[in-house]
């Protein structure tokens, strides 16, 4: 399960250059199955998914969005912009 977007000034930063969105999701989740759910709740297409997890025990997913749909579009459309 997706918990929620992380709107930090990193995330800012990485959507801006390298066209990111950091989501905060369950521990449990698997690269493939993040990729699955955020393509069918978002209606976009991702690229690549990079996780880890934190020294507070939060799974956090660095998705990679594909050129067609930029960040910033996809984060306006989440409401953090």
């Amino acid at each position: 399960m997706i918990k929620f977007p992380l709107s930090t000034e990193k995330s800012i930063r990485l959507m801006e250059a390298q066209n990111k969105l950091i989501f905060v999701v369950e521990r449990q989740m698997k690269k493939p199955e993040i990729k699955e759910e955020l393509e069918k709740l978002l209606s976009v297409k991702i690229d690549k998914v990079n996780t880890l997890v934190d020294k507070k025990g939060n799974k956090k997913a660095y998705v990679t969005f594909s050129a067609d749909n930029p960040a910033i579009d996809v984060a306006t459309k989440l409401g953090l912009m």
